[in-house]
């Protein structure tokens, strides 16, 4: 059997008994209006020795619980507000990392990965990584604009896409990816570093920098894909095959296929998590506050992805609560 038929038929194997869940309960396909409240603490809880854990902390960001490890993925907890929301985008907004609401929910941390490098995904990872001595895996640009913070090199690794990294329990792969166009065409804030600028002040000074997207293979667990941004080269998804995907809303409709051509690539996983979707400059609360825009945005998305993929769940998350997949 080829190595990729093999994969799908173990993945499918899997999944006809594999239950999404939140917190021991079953997790199913409601959008956030109608999802249970969380109770899940800000403050980590307690974990057995093996046990796996997601739990989403907005826009694309993660923290992922592997035994006594952590791994996380655009961890942007500040939560600053540019105006971006209420339409009077502030381009010159200063970064202020919220340490507040940061040091509760990150008492440690082993790998950041980061997709790209605009402020919702990165103005926090500086301030993190010197909590945590947490290495972080990025671009070039994530690479430079580590060093003009003050991380040290040995602290940063650049990677491309096409590395597959090796952490015994668990690997990652990282995947070339793209950034989502606005209804311009254009991206905000392009642009990479190619060496070490002065420390950003202001939003305007995190450029895109490139994007890559993640597979997380966990030992005798999930394979998990992450994006940060929404579109896709699906050309470079051949065989990742994941059993979950953390799939960016769409906010245009300037990229052409995006969803059918992304399941596709992904071989359709068995769940698919819908992230990027929330108002990210408010409070870490739920239910996660969604702009109506967005709202409807986030119902066509469920209903696409129904539709391509009718044999996905589609599981809306919470914030700061505990997924098992």
């Amino acid at each position: 059997m080829p190595s990729l038929a093999r994969r799908r038929f173990l993945r499918d194997a899997a999944a006809t008994t594999a239950l999404v869940s939140a917190g021991g309960l079953a997790a199913g396909v409601a959008t956030p209006a109608q999802a249970a409240p969380s109770t899940a603490a800000p403050t980590p809880t307690a974990r057995r020795k093996g046990a796996v854990s997601f739990r989403w902390w907005g826009t694309a960001g993660w923290r992922v619980d592997i035994g006594d490890r952590t791994v996380l993925v655009d961890p942007f907890l500040s939560r600053i507000d540019t105006g971006l929301f209420t339409g009077a985008f502030k381009t010159d907004t200063a970064l202020t990392v919220r340490t507040d609401v940061i040091d509760p929910r990150v008492d440690r941390a082993m790998t950041v990965l980061v997709t790209h490098t605009h402020w919702d995904h990165f103005m926090d990872v500086p301030y993190i990584a010197k909590r945590t001595g947490a290495r972080v895996f990025g671009t070039l640009t994530a690479y430079h604009l580590g060093l003009a913070y003050g991380l040290p090199s040995t602290q940063l690794s650049a990677v491309k896409g096409g590395e597959v990294l090796d952490f015994g329990d668990h690997s990652v792969e990282v995947v070339g990816s793209l950034h989502s166009r606005n209804p311009s065409y254009s991206v905000a804030f392009p642009g990479v570093r190619v060496s070490p600028p002065p420390q950003p002040a202001t939003i305007a000074d995190l450029p895109e920098g490139d994007t890559l997207g993640y597979l997380l293979r966990v030992d005798g667990g999930p394979s998990v894909y992450f994006t940060g941004a929404s579109d896709v080269a699906e050309r470079n998804l051949t065989g990742l095959a994941p059993d979950v995907a953390m799939v960016a809303m769409q906010n245009a409709t300037t990229t052409g296929d995006y969803l059918p051509r992304l399941l596709a690539g992904l071989d359709y996983p068995k769940v698919v998590v819908p992230v990027h979707y929330d108002n990210f400059e408010t409070a870490l609360q739920n239910p996660p506050p969604v702009a109506p825009t967005d709202r409807t945005r986030l119902n066509e998305m469920i209903a696409a992805v129904r539709r391509i993929s009718p044999r996905s769940r589609v599981l809306v998350p919470e914030y700061e609560t505990a997924y098992h997949f």
